[in-house]
Formats: structure tokens, sequence, C-alpha cells
């Protein structure tokens, strides 16, 4: 909780100008959060900002249903890593998880991770989407397509990070070096700080300055 601003991602996923994006990683830098994540459009300008501070430029993929191809995902990562994204969030695709169809999942979260080329992936599985068995089969298709993280929510569906949801990810993670976001409806202090407790090692939040000062 001593470095409670370097779980965050500050994060600004709607159409934003320029001036927004900039004041974003400026803010960052000011806090020590962990990244920005952004949409992929301003991803150069967020590395260009950034430059020589240690925030990391995030963005995300297949954003926000995962129903793009595999092949949309994968030219998606590369071309944000080639554009400078040192972590990608990708959505899994949702219509197959909810059909049971995991190694399609499985398949495709490793077509993102090998087209990450070594940027950090972390793997949306929208768990307000998922039942809690559901939930753990995500996770472990995460675990054999060798992703860095499982994320909750993309914040923009029926609903985001839960509490209980954290401790099912954390307790289908553990032992495996994958590390859980939650994201979603995070807007204060005693919210962030539950889902730190329930196993979060990186928060995806809007208020994040809101959220360190109310600390």
């Amino acid at each position: 909780m001593n470095n409670f601003a370097s779980l965050i991602d500050h994060t600004l996923l709607k159409p934003s100008t320029k001036k927004q994006i900039i004041a974003l990683c400026e803010e960052a830098v000011d806090y020590g959060f962990a990244s920005v994540c952004i949409l992929p459009d301003y991803v150069k300008l967020a590395k260009k900002t950034l430059e020589g501070s240690n925030v990391k430029v995030c963005t995300v993929i297949g954003f926000p249903l995962g129903e793009n191809t595999t092949q949309t995902k994968v030219f998606e990562t590369k071309n944000a890593v080639k554009n400078g994204a040192d972590e990608v969030d990708m959505v899994i695709n949702l219509s197959w998880a909810k059909g049971n169809e995991w190694k399609k999942v499985t398949k495709e979260i490793a077509a993102v991770v090998k087209a990450a080329n070594g940027a950090l992936v972390k793997v949306i599985i929208e768990t307000c989407l998922l039942d809690s068995k559901k939930i753990v089969k995500a996770c472990a298709a995460c675990v054999e397509a060798k992703a860095n993280c499982v994320k909750t929510s993309t914040g923009f569906s029926t609903g985001g990070a839960r509490v209980e949801d954290v401790k099912i990810m954390a307790e289908a993670l553990t032992g495996t070096g994958l590390f859980i976001k939650a994201s979603g409806g995070i807007r204060d202090y005693a919210t962030a700080e539950a889902m730190v407790n329930a196993g979060a090692k990186r928060l995806g939040t809007s208020s994040g300055i809101k959220i360190v000062e109310q600390k």
C-alpha cells in the first residue's frame, strides 16, 4: 500500500483530444502511476510525451467487445507495439467464452502473446458476463497461452470489477505467475483497497488521482 500509485493504470478510453492525452501522461508522471491506458490511435503521442519517464504506455486490443477476428487482433497488437506500446490489454472473444470454446480462446490469446513480442499482455475476460466456472476456465486459458495478466473488465459492459470475482481469479491463478488487473467502477480508495486485498496487483481506473489523494 505504500506505493499505491504504482499499481494504477491511469486510464482514458473515450474519444479525447491530444491535449487531454498529454495531460493524462503528465499526471501519470507526476503521481507515479504504472501506465497510461489509452486508445491505439494515441500510442505514438503518449510514447513521445512519456519519454524519459518510468510510466508505461498501455493500449487496448479488440476493444471493447472482443469480437474482432484473431487476424485483426494480431495486426492491432503488432501495430501497437510498433508504435511504442509497452503493454496491451486484449479482450477475449466473449462469444467463444460463453459457448465454452476454450481451445479457440486459448489459441487466440497465444497468437496475441506472440504478436506482442515481449510486450506485457493483459487479457480482459469481462467477468460480469461469465459465471464462476467460466471465470476459472478463462484464467486457465490465459495461463496456457502464456499471457502475463488476467483483467476483470473493459468498463464498457454490464458491470465492472467485483471483489468476489477477483478472489475467484486469485485462487485460479495461484502459483501460475500471472497477476490480476481489476478495472471498471473503481472510483475511490476504499474500492481500490478492497480489490488489492482480494488479490489484484494492478488497477485500471480513470479516478487514479482521486484514489491516491484519498489515501
